[in-house]
């Protein structure tokens, strides 16, 4: 059953009614009893990536050459950057827009993290926001921590999340060319700019041997999947709920180092159009929002949409239930006062 029904799902404002997590059904809640269809070319798949990822970081420190794992720390932080300023904060979420130039930049780093397509990416990501923690979340964290982690990827996905993947409205990203061309050759495209690049520039440049070049790389393509899909798992399971204390994410820290400032995931469940999923100001933290800063200073990145302080004060002092409709900016669900209360900087100049 999913769960955009009449039933108040969230509290996001003074006026709104607060909803006690008993009184959501449980067929909302409770993951539908189904057999799972393993996908074996998957599976197979990334025992392999995982097997030649630890050989990766054993020659890290044994062999390999102090700038090949400079190079593939710089591709791991670029790759990174097109998950979460890109697929996430500025295509999923609308939480700021972005000029051509920045729009091109972000779309090269998203096929270097070969998480599928921007526009793929975004639709399940956007899915999950509407219906989380449903059989419509296409990684359902009440499955297990495994399954949130990565099992989702290693069988076929719930009807549900197919039957309301198509229901999500994707044409602000299908309309831009960038993406457009992304989606188109994504297949030609992500295995240069994945695999191929960062394996022939340590060989051409400074002499690195095939195998330590690929198995580094290869750690470091396998380091940021697992990077990711630790929101997924880990910031949905534990740490703390400031924002919401009955919904599934939470606040984790360690998981925010790793994804660039992805862990603070109470906080984004709460408020999913601000540009910094989180409250916190330091960049150490959330290397993305430095990121986003530096382009909207240059003008390259505008609109950038946040949360007042006292909209987080109201949330923090009262709680709602849980799983939010919203998955961003512009959402035909998103109520009136979202839009006259987000701060929006840097806009754009006329």
């Amino acid at each position: 059953m999913a769960p955009n029904t009449n039933l108040p799902t969230g509290v996001l404002h003074e006026h709104d009614d607060e909803v006690q997590a008993r009184m959501i059904p449980p067929e909302i809640v409770k993951p539908s009893e189904r057999k799972v269809e393993l996908v074996w070319r998957n599976i197979i798949l990334f025992i392999y990536l995982h097997l030649v990822a630890l050989y990766g970081l054993y020659l890290i420190f044994t062999s390999a050459k102090i700038l090949t794992t400079i190079t593939n720390v710089l591709f791991y932080i670029a790759s990174g950057l097109g998950i979460t300023a890109g697929a996430h904060r500025l295509w999923s979420h609308r939480a700021y827009q972005a000029k051509w130039p920045l729009r091109l930049i972000l779309t090269i780093f998203n096929t270097i993290a070969f998480q599928n397509s921007v526009i793929e990416w975004a639709r399940d990501h956007r899915v999950h926001h509407k219906f989380c923690e449903t059989d419509a979340d296409p990684h359902n964290v009440k499955r297990g921590f495994f399954f949130s982690h990565v099992g989702w990827l290693l069988c076929r996905k719930h009807p549900e999340v197919k039957s309301k993947g198509k229901g999500i409205d994707m044409s602000d990203l299908e309309s831009d060319p960038i993406l457009a061309f992304q989606d188109k050759y994504y297949l030609i495209l992500m295995p240069v700019l994945c695999f191929l690049l960062p394996t022939l520039i340590p060989m051409y440049f400074w002499d690195e041997s095939f195998v330590t070049s690929y198995s580094v790389n290869i750690f470091r393509f396998v380091f940021t999947l697992n990077a990711t899909w630790l929101v997924n798992s880990a910031a949905h399971m534990f740490g703390q709920k400031p924002y919401d204390k009955f919904i599934t994410s939470t606040e984790h820290a360690t998981v925010s180092v790793l994804a660039l400032g992805e862990g603070w995931h109470n906080y984004h469940h709460t408020f999913p159009w601000d540009y910094k999923a989180s409250e916190l100001g330091k960049y150490c933290s959330n290397f993305s929002v430095a990121f986003i800063d530096f382009f909207a200073r240059i003008g390259w990145a505008y609109d950038l949409r946040t949360v007042s302080p006292e909209m987080i004060k109201k949330r923090v002092l009262r709680t709602g239930d849980g799983s939010h409709e919203i998955w961003g900016w512009g959402d035909k669900d998103q109520s009136k006062e979202d839009y006259e209360d987000a701060t929006i900087m840097y806009r754009k100049q006329q």
